[in-house]
């Protein structure tokens, strides 16, 4: 039952991205590059920069409000992969023990510093991302990108990398629910059988990619992504994409926490 659920789940962003709302009716690629421009100043700062980055959450946050995106779920998704940031700066504060600053008599080393610097530029990028997904829709971002010049032959391969996990789900929640259905008295719920199951599973995965794929081909797909929404740059697009990024450069050029902490303090 919880990996239906979780099959479920993985439609849940396509079914929000069909809302209608400002954020929803932007073209794709204005979309795609404002997400890029902000990934590229977010990530570009320092391992010990913190209250810098705090500016940069304006801009998800308005996303979420415009395009009435459920914040919960959002925040569910980044918690989910959230645990590849902590491996990746777990030992920070083990390598890097200099004290940076101090709270009270409390001395905070440069290794927690910059373990939290990671924690905070995951969420904003992986939030980003997210949001694109849920207000764009995978395939018009796919569509996007070959517009704007990414070769084709790589935009197919993420297209169908993405198709194939529901394939995945599906496949595995039917060997899940045969074999709940055939476990007597807990019977057949072993090391082994899991692991004769993921062989079967990739087998019965790759076959019916292979039939998807035949039907595709014989309902006349040419490797062109079509969509049935126009895609069509206008003036609501400029406003869009000029006026984050230039947000985003101000905010990375100028330390707004800092100048603002010394307007109150004086």
């Amino acid at each position: 039952m919880k990996l239906e659920f979780t099959y479920f789940d993985l439609g849940a962003m396509e079914a929000i991205s069909t809302l209608d709302t400002p954020v929803h009716r932007l073209d794709p690629r204005a979309k795609v590059v404002t997400t890029l421009v902000f990934i590229v100043c977010v990530v570009s700062f320092g391992r010990y920069e913190l209250s810098a980055l705090m500016p940069f959450f304006l801009y998800p946050f308005i996303l979420l409000a415009i395009g009435n995106l459920p914040v919960f779920y959002i925040a569910k998704k980044v918690l989910f992969v959230s645990p590849f940031a902590i491996l990746i700066g777990i030992f920070n504060p083990l390598i890097d023990t200099e004290v940076l600053t101090r709270i009270g008599s409390v001395g905070i080393s440069g290794g927690w510093v910059s373990f939290l610097s990671i924690i905070l530029r995951f969420v904003l990028t992986v939030g980003a991302a997210l949001i694109l997904i849920a207000t764009t829709g995978f395939n018009s971002v796919c569509m996007a990108l070959e517009r704007m010049g990414v070769p084709r032959v790589f935009v197919m391969q993420l297209l169908f990398l993405y198709r194939y996990l529901f394939v995945l789900a599906d496949e595995a929640s039917r060997l899940m629910r045969a074999r709940s259905l055939r476990s007597f008295q807990g019977k057949g719920m072993g090391v082994r059988v899991f692991g004769s199951m993921a062989g079967n599973l990739l087998l019965r995965t790759l076959d019916r990619a292979q039939r998807i794929h035949l039907s595709m081909l014989c309902r006349g797909f040419d490797g062109t992504i079509r969509l049935l929404k126009r895609m069509k740059i206008g003036w609501r697009e400029f406003v869009f994409v000029l006026g984050w990024s230039a947000l985003f450069v101000v905010m990375r050029a100028v330390p707004l926490p800092r100048i603002l902490g010394q307007v109150f303090l004086s």
